[in-house]
């Protein structure tokens, strides 16, 4: 008896190199880049400081590291740092903002929609009193598209405002970009338009973009140059790193496609909710469905052929390039025969 292959719609970390990626990674120029710096490692972080606007950027072996870099640097042992509810920094990196950068989280409710909390919130906030004893705001961490909504996005009028409402209050800003281009082609402007006035930026390439590992983390050359040095602490130096870096490369240049997995996305809503499922319109393409019983649904998913993963109480289903229009129709028809 043959068995289904399961359709995997857990991540868009689970897509695999396609022959362009692996024949650039066979093929790319390289050297050590503790010591020397390698060249197409050079090369895509020089292209993601270009496409964010920043000065300079350096690529990390993931987002956590990335972030953790990026709060490292702002943050003082104590201090603390404001981030929407849910944000990746503060739930899905097992405590290192708080237990390696040694801040104090704060959580701020999405009062501007789902993942988003408003500038009136930042500056309520973050306006402590004068006290010795008081805590110490310094950082506002963003998050576009913010994970744990959904994959909602910030726009640009938004994103201004934030960062507006952070500078008045004294903080510097990072911005957790791990799905940027998701926000960037759902909103139709450039990266850059959603980094303006940030001091920090991270990139995920293993997420929608298809790489198979590798973050970048950007801001200021003098930034980039202590970020070097606290990559090496946390052990994330590389010797022939281009053989990866040719990977970002080439998933750089596939960006437009997200669109593919936006369509996607909501094609499998539209889908869900004709079967009688309650989940949210997808901006991205990330679906969350509200269920009675989070891990009996996972299982019936899984025994039906199809890989979910639970997010904030819901079930989440993201699309990605190895999942195609014809693949989500047989999810839908997976789902409703074991309806």
């Amino acid at each position: 008896m043959t068995q289904t292959a399961p359709i995997d719609l857990r991540s868009d970390t689970v897509t695999r190199p396609d022959e362009r990626m692996t024949a650039a990674m066979a093929a790319a120029e390289v050297g050590d880049d503790v010591l020397d710096r390698d060249p197409t490692m050079r090369k895509l972080e020089r292209r993601v400081a270009e496409v964010l606007g920043t000065e300079d950027a350096l690529w990390v072996p993931s987002g956590t590291m990335g972030n953790l870099i990026a709060l490292s640097l702002h943050l003082r042992r104590g201090d603390r740092f404001l981030a929407p509810r849910g944000a990746h920094v503060l739930t899905h990196e097992l405590g290192s903002a708080a237990w390696l950068a040694g801040g104090m989280p704060e959580p701020l409710d999405w009062d501007a929609g789902p993942g988003r909390p408003s500038a009136g919130s930042v500056r309520s906030v973050s306006g402590g009193g004068a006290a010795y004893d008081s805590l110490r705001d310094s950082l506002l961490c963003l998050e576009n598209t913010h994970n744990e909504s959904g994959g909602s996005v910030t726009p640009p009028d938004e994103h201004a405002q934030l960062v507006a409402a952070a500078r008045d209050n004294g903080l510097a800003i990072h911005l957790d970009g791990a799905r940027l281009f998701n926000a960037a082609v759902a909103l139709g402007v450039k990266p850059a338009a959603l980094t303006v006035g940030v001091d920090t930026v991270q990139l995920c390439l293993s997420k929608g973009l298809g790489a198979p590992v590798g973050s970048a983390v950007a801001g200021t050359a003098e930034f980039v140059t202590e970020a070097r040095r606290m990559r090496k602490m946390l052990g994330g130096g590389v010797r022939q790193g281009g053989v990866i870096a040719a990977a970002g490369l080439v998933a750089l240049d596939n960006t437009e496609r997200l669109r593919t997995d936006h369509d996607n996305a909501a094609r499998l809503a539209e889908g869900l909710t004709e079967l009688g499922w309650h989940v949210n319109s997808p901006r991205t393409n990330m679906v969350l469905a509200t269920v009675p019983d989070v891990g009996h649904s996972l299982e019936r998913l899984r025994k039906a052929g199809v890989l979910a993963v639970p997010m904030a109480g819901r079930v989440r289903f993201v699309t990605h390039r190895d999942v195609d229009s014809g693949d989500v129709d047989e999810v839908l028809r997976r789902i409703g025969k074991a309806d």
